[in-house]
């Protein structure tokens, strides 16, 4: 049995960096909801925050939603 330790270096750190820009757009995401909710904060800086977080989910859906996809053989 050979082990391609370069490849699998390579897959270990691409898995890692798509982890951590993941978290990353969650957390600015839960940070646009934060101030959208927050009570202090009207009209246009209330829609940019929501604004904000919905795309970062939708970002972090779609990668998601991209990694089933390559897992499950039946979507190819």
């Amino acid at each position: 049995m050979h082990i391609d330790w370069s490849a699998l270096a390579r897959v270990a750190a691409v898995s890692l960096g798509v982890t951590v820009v993941v978290v990353v757009v969650f957390t600015l995401g839960v940070l646009g909801l934060s101030r959208a909710a927050d009570r202090r904060r009207t009209g246009p800086a209330t829609a940019l925050a929501r604004a904000q977080a919905g795309l970062c989910f939708l970002a972090c859906a779609v990668v998601v939603g991209y990694g089933i996809y390559l897992i499950v053989p039946r979507l190819h």
